[in-house]
């Protein structure tokens, strides 16, 4: 496992460096019961397993995907929650993150297009 605290390919979210946005699952401990679907299911490598307190741990924060929530639907126990989602969407009307992505599907047609 590496000690970085935050994967290079997950480095920058659109363009901002990661480390700037305060965006990542938090556990209550009190709640978990140690299934580890977070821990299997993340493909960002956000989750590690204690073997000793049997608790899932965010062990990689900043590789969590700006806005994703998954792991939250998934825990059976509710013990995984985020940040409100109006944060993110604080971030994208700040940085004008909208008008990039149009300008992006726009110049970029071939890879965006529905499939016929």
């Amino acid at each position: 496992m590496s000690d970085k605290i935050v994967d290079e390919k997950f480095a920058k979210w659109n363009g901002i460096d990661r480390l700037k946005i305060k965006w990542n699952p938090k556990i209550d401990t009190d709640k978990c019961i140690g299934c580890g679907m977070c821990v299997t299911s993340c493909g960002r490598d956000v989750f590690r397993f204690n073997y000793e307190s049997r608790k899932a741990v965010v062990q990689k924060p900043y590789n969590c995907l700006v806005g994703c929530t998954s792991c939250e639907s998934w825990c059976v126990a509710k013990a995984i929650s985020f940040p409100d989602k109006e944060y993110v969407r604080d971030i994208i009307k700040k940085d004008g993150l909208a008008a990039k992505s149009v300008q992006e599907v726009n110049s970029n047609k071939s890879k965006y297009e529905v499939e016929k």
